[in-house]
C-alpha cells in the first residue's frame, strides 16, 4: 500500500465549483491537490451553458431576422450550422481540451492529478496508486451526469445526451427529444430554427413542469410556432432503433419516430463511486446532504451539482465562495498562534486571507462565515422568449400554507412590450407573502426575461417591503417597468 502524501486540502472533482475552490485555496497559499478524471471546468464550459448559449445566440439571430417583416423591411434567411459548430469547437471548448484550464489551476500554485479519486478513510483520498492525506479537509465537487431512464430497448442504442447534441457537426433531418425541461426545450428550439423536424415528448402534463403554468404555456406556444411538435403526458415505454432511426413508443402504444433521439430527463450524482462508506457517510442517496456551510461530515465539504441544490453554475460558484471562506477559517483556527505541524510557511498566506474573509461573512458579524441561503435562487430557461424565475412558485407557496398574493401583468401591455411587438404571452408574475408584506417568488417571461429577473432576485433575497417596491422609480420605457404594474395588481 502506498505511503500517504501529506497535503493541506484535496479537491476531488474540478467542475465549476471544485475548480473555483481549488484555485482560490491554492492562491491563498495552501498545498492543494485537485483531482479530475474528465475535463477541468466540468459540464458548463464544454457541454452546458457556454456552448449551448452559442447555439441559442445563433438560433435567436435567425428568428430575429425573420421578424424584420413588419418592422423595417423584409429578409430572406439561409441557415448554416457549420459556423455554429466551428465556434463551439474553437472558441468555447478548444476541441474539448482542458489544457488551458489545467494550467490556470497550476499557475495558481495547485497540483493537478488526472484520474478517478475516491475517499479512503478519514482525510484520505486514493487515486490509483497514489494516496493523499489532507491536513485540513477534502472538498467533493464530482458533479452529476445525465440520468437515463430505464426505458425498454434504450440501452445499447446510439441515443444522444446533451453532450452529443452539443458536439454535433452535421444536423439530422429529424430529432426526438425525450424530456421537456429547460435543456430539452432550449435544444429543441435551436435545432428547429435550423430546419430540423423536432418532436418533444414529456411525461408530465406540461413542459417546464417546475415553473409556473403560465410559463409552460408560453414556452410551448413559442416552440410550436417554430414548428416543434410537443406531446405531454406521455410515459416512454419502449425505444426501437434501426436503419431508419428511432421509434419511441408511449405506454398507450403511440409511436414517435425520428433520425436521432436526444434523452434529457435529468441528472444524477454517482455517490457510489466516492468511497463515502469509508468516512461513515451513506452513499446510496441521490445527492450529498450538506449543512449551510456545505459540510458533509467533519473535515469534508461538498460543492456544486452533487449537493442537489440545483444544477446551475451560479449555485456552484455561490457555494464555492462559502467553502473557501469556511476552509480558510478552519485553517486559521487550527493553526492559531502555534505551528505544531510545521506548516506555517505553507499556510501563512492563507491565515491572513481567512481572517479577512471570516471577518466579513454574510451576517456582517466578526468571525462569521457566510451561510448558504437558497430562498432567492434564480433560474433561467434560455428559450425565446426567456423564462426567468426566482423563489417559490404560486403552487409551492400555497402548499406551504403561506397567505399568498399574486400579481400578474402581460408584458405586451407595457409600452416597451408594445413597441417591441413581444410574444403576446410574455408576462411578469409576482408571488407575495401577504402577512410579511414581501415577495417570495417571481417569474419574468419575455425577450429579456433573465435580465429583468435581476431586480426581482434582489427583492426576494433582501425581503424588500412591498410598499418600498411600489414606491420605486421604474425606468420608462423598459421591460422591467412591467414589474410596477404587477405590483399594483397584487391581490
Amino acid at each position: 500500500m502506498a505511503e500517504p502524501e501529506l497535503v493541506d486540502v484535496v479537491v476531488l472533482g474540478l467542475g465549476v465549483g471544485g475548480e473555483e475552490v481549488a484555485g482560490r485555496l491554492a492562491e491563498a497559499g495552501l498545498h492543494v491537490v485537485g483531482i479530475e478524471r474528465n475535463l477541468v471546468g466540468g459540464e458548463c464550459p464544454y457541454w452546458g451553458c457556454i456552448p449551448s448559449k452559442m447555439m441559442i445566440r445563433a438560433a435567436n439571430a435567425i428568428a430575429e431576422a425573420r421578424r424584420l417583416d413588419g418592422l423595417g423591411g423584409s429578409a430572406q434567411v439561409r441557415t448554416d450550422w457549420a459556423p455554429v459548430a466551428q465556434r463551439i469547437r474553437t472558441e468555447a471548448t478548444d476541441g474539448w481540451d482542458d489544457r488551458v484550464a489545467v494550467q490556470r489551476f497550476t499557475d495558481k500554485g495547485g497540483r493537478f492529478v488526472r484520474g478517478s479519486g475516491r475517499l479512503d478513510g478519514p482525510g484520505r483520498v486514493r487515486v490509483g496508486d497514489q494516496v493523499f492525506q489532507a491536513r485540513h479537509g477534502i472538498v467533493l465537487g464530482t458533479g452529476t451526469s445525465p440520468s437515463v431512464p430505464p426505458v425498454d430497448g434504450l440501452t445499447g442504442t446510439p441515443y444522444w445526451t446533451n453532450r452529443q447534441a452539443i458536439e454535433v457537426e452535421e444536423l439530422p433531418a429529424s430529432l426526438l427529444v425525450l424530456g421537456g425541461g429547460a435543456i430539452g426545450l432550449e435544444l429543441a428550439q435551436v435545432f428547429a430554427r435550423f430546419g430540423v423536424r423536432v418532436t418533444v415528448v414529456e411525461a408530465s402534463d406540461r413542459v417546464l413542469a417546475v415553473e409556473e403554468p403560465e410559463a409552460s404555456e408560453v414556452a410551448a406556444a413559442a416552440l410550436r410556432a417554430d414548428g416543434v411538435e410537443i406531446h405531454t403526458g406521455v410515459k416512454a415505454a419502449r425505444v426501437e432503433h434501426g436503419a431508419d432511426g428511432f421509434t419511441l413508443r408511449g405506454s398507450d402504444g403511440e409511436g414517435f419516430t425520428a433520425e436521432r433521439l436526444l434523452v434529457v430527463t435529468g441528472r444524477r450524482a454517482h455517490l457510489d463511486e466516492l468511497g463515502l462508506d469509508t468516512v461513515g457517510v451513506d452513499g446510496s442517496r441521490r445527492y450529498l446532504p450538506v449543512d449551510d456551510r456545505l459540510h458533509v461530515t467533519d473535515g469534508i465539504w461538498a460543492v456544486g451539482d452533487v449537493t442537489g441544490e440545483g444544477a446551475f453554475t451560479h449555485i456552484a460558484m455561490y457555494q464555492a465562495a462559502i467553502v473557501v471562506a469556511d476552509v480558510l477559517d478552519h485553517v486559521r483556527r487550527a493553526e492559531g498562534d502555534a505551528d505544531p505541524s510545521g506548516t506555517a510557511s505553507v499556510v501563512g498566506g492563507a491565515v491572513g486571507v481567512a481572517s479577512s474573509l471570516a471577518a466579513t461573512g454574510s451576517s456582517g458579524s466578526a468571525g462569521s462565515v457566510p451561510r448558504a441561503d437558497y430562498r432567492a435562487l434564480p433560474r433561467v430557461t434560455f428559450t425565446d422568449p426567456e423564462v426567468g424565475a426566482v423563489g417559490l412558485t404560486e403552487r409551492q407557496a400555497r402548499e406551504r400554507g403561506i397567505n399568498v398574493q399574486v400579481g400578474f401583468t402581460p408584458l405586451s401591455s407595457s409600452t416597451r412590450g408594445w413597441i417591441h411587438k413581444t410574444d403576446p404571452g410574455g408576462f411578469i408574475k409576482l408571488i407575495a407573502d401577504a402577512d410579511q408584506g414581501v415577495l417570495i417568488g417571481a417569474t419574468s417571461v419575455g425577450p429579456a426575461g433573465g435580465e429583468v429577473l435581476s431586480g426581482l432576485v434582489v427583492a426576494v433575497h433582501a425581503a424588500v417591503p412591498l410598499a418600498q417596491l411600489r414606491h420605486m422609480i421604474y425606468a420608462y420605457p423598459t421591460f422591467h417597468r412591467a414589474i410596477s404594474e404587477a405590483l399594483r395588481n397584487l391581490s
